[in-house]
């Protein structure tokens, strides 16, 4: 077991607990903290997709900053196991816990997010695969933080307007473009 700290918001210094698995890779506290910085410490309003939520860091972050909704989709039991005892921790009723694969997700998302957080396992061509179907799920002016192992320039009608780099991950905030 493994644990990571909520960086800002309501649960500051709080703790969640994740099991080590092969590819799950939180985001450090320091890429999140320049996340968060990017997008203003306030989430106040915002409906948050955390499609491949792993630890749920990014989701519980997103929380924890006054998100009104957060959606958090993972496949595998037991990473889904433990999102569900720490939502139960912070016993959030904004937090929606999906255990399906984001394939299969997204087109049956029943709402339309302002953020979508992209952090899918690594050279598995997983961005790729949801870009055509992001469309559908994403509020017009959403915005889209993407992790990955190489620099992204866009994802469909989203490109990369900030971005960086912490070991071997790359991270992006995307914008749509006209």
């Amino acid at each position: 077991m493994s644990r990571i700290r909520i960086v800002g918001g309501e649960w500051k210094r709080r703790r969640v607990t994740f099991h080590d698995a092969p590819g799950l890779r939180p985001t450090p506290d320091a890429v999140r903290e320049t996340l968060f910085n990017w997008l203003g410490q306030n989430l106040d309003g915002f409906v948050c997709l955390d499609l491949f939520a792993g630890s749920g860091a990014l989701g519980f972050e997103a929380a924890s900053r006054g998100a009104a909704h957060v959606t958090l989709v993972e496949r595998d039991p037991r990473a889904f196991a433990m999102l569900q005892k720490n939502a139960a921790v912070f016993g959030a009723d904004r937090l929606e816990l999906i255990r399906m694969d984001a394939l299969e997700f997204l087109p049956r998302a029943t709402r339309r997010y302002d953020l979508l957080f992209l952090d899918p396992p690594y050279h598995q061509d997983w961005i790729e695969r949801v870009a055509p179907r992001l469309p559908d799920a994403l509020a017009p002016g959403a915005r889209i933080y993407a992790e990955a192992g190489q620099p992204i320039a866009r994802i469909g009608a989203w490109e990369t307007v900030r971005s960086g780099r912490s070991g071997q991950a790359c991270y992006h905030l995307l914008e749509a473009k006209p």
